[in-house]
């Protein structure tokens, strides 16, 4: 039996992982508006994108070590808040047409996403310990559910004109209401680790997690699933206005199509985690994204393309938590372990934006989407790492 602390917490959890899909598909939709509100290119729009990167590898390389210092629920909670002020920045930067306004919004945005993401990561892999189930997926899966909430609204504001500013305002107001509900049922202390003697024979754990081959192989995989996720966030409405000639609403319901796909695979991640264990899992994830990122580039059916979405979706669904459920319980020292593959992951967001947008002004969207199937076939090959065929009992609990 699970006891009613355990299961507030975990609905807590659900709702912090909502809340920043909800953030994050309001802003995604909107791209197509805002960027022509901006009257910025492709290129351009990259850079401002990169403010997102920028913000989110700050965030994570400092998430890490403030949790081990002082546990999850503070470092959760400015990181909510930084994301609730964030969708307000960038929607006064909108109504003003500042494209540097909206870079540091989304800078911002990206600090509270990127710090949150190690500290709440931690607490759902605390929590798979204690209840002995599969969590993490179904985290990661109310984070896309969130995407597909924030992407209808979306594409129903972008339908109707409503104004972007408008919108995202409204956004920071539900989400501050969740992170007052919620913050409360999150446990202090957890995640904080005891300083190491001054002196004696043990060695920092930090410098022996990076030495372990797995893990790094683990945070490889984890690159290429977050490439895939990061760059339908960054890019997927825009790609399919611009490489497939879609109107904006129509480029966001593609969208909402992508993220309906990742909820999909991460609700039902823990049935074929039971059944086939995570190894068979990343590469039958690995293996769909390849099919539909192939496919959104080489067909020139926007119909086929806009289908094809959906593998992408499930592709890059289960990767990412899968991945980082697999660090959890690789070794001793979770913290650092979960915080050092996340911080490979978020490279991805680091580079990916910019380096799209560079690389889609020269050749358009659609070529520069190959980089992203490159890294993904690769995660194919590398799924082993992420543990042995095995039953959940063994591969899946944290």
């Amino acid at each position: 039996m699970i006891d009613r602390a355990v299961r507030r917490r975990r609905r807590a959890l659900f709702l912090f992982f909502f809340l920043n899909g909800i953030a994050m598909s309001s802003w995604v939709t909107r791209t197509p508006d805002i960027r022509d509100h901006l009257g910025v290119s492709t290129g351009q729009m990259g850079l401002v994108l990169f403010g997102l990167s920028v913000g989110s590898m700050a965030g994570i390389l400092c998430s890490g070590r403030f949790v081990s210092r002082f546990g999850t629920r503070p470092v959760t909670a400015l990181a909510t808040l930084l994301v609730v002020a964030s969708v307000a920045i960038i929607g006064v930067g909108s109504a003003l047409a500042s494209a540097p306004l909206v870079t540091a919004g989304l800078c911002v945005f990206g600090t509270g996403i990127g710090s949150g993401e190690v500290a709440i990561n931690v607490d759902g892999a605390d929590v798979e310990r204690i209840t002995g189930t599969a969590v993490l997926p179904t985290l990661h899966g109310c984070f896309s559910l969130g995407t597909v909430i924030g992407g209808l609204a979306g594409m129903a504001a972008t339908a109707a004109s409503f104004p972007a500013h408008w919108h995202l305002a409204a956004v920071a107001v539900v989400a501050a209401a969740i992170f007052a509900y919620a913050i409360g049922a999150v446990p202090a202390k957890i995640g904080i680790r005891a300083a190491p003697p001054a002196s004696g024979p043990t060695q920092p754990s930090r410098p022996q997690v990076w030495r372990d081959r797995r893990l790094l192989l683990i945070g490889a995989i984890v690159l290429a699933m977050a490439l895939a996720e990061g760059a339908a966030n960054d890019w997927l409405p825009l790609l399919m206005v611009d490489g497939h000639g879609l109107d904006a609403a129509a480029g966001s319901l593609v969208y909402v199509g992508f993220a309906a796909a990742m909820t999909l695979g991460r609700f039902s991640g823990t049935f074929f985690l039971d059944r086939y264990g995570r190894a068979a899992v990343v590469r039958a994830s690995a293996i769909s994204g390849a099919v539909g990122l192939s496919l959104v580039i080489f067909s020139d059916s926007s119909a086929v393309a806009a289908a094809a979405v959906l593998f992408w979706g499930l592709g890059a669904s289960l990767g990412f938590p899968v991945a980082l459920s697999a660090a959890g319980d690789s070794g001793p020292d979770e913290t650092a372990r979960v915080s050092l593959v996340a911080t490979i992951g978020y490279v991805a967001f680091l580079v990916g934006p910019p380096a799209l947008g560079f690389l889609g002004d020269h050749y358009g969207l659609r070529p520069a989407m190959v980089v992203v199937l490159a890294f993904v076939a690769t995660a194919v090959f590398m799924a082993p790492a992420a543990g042995p065929r095995t039953p959940v009992t063994d591969s899946v609990r944290v």
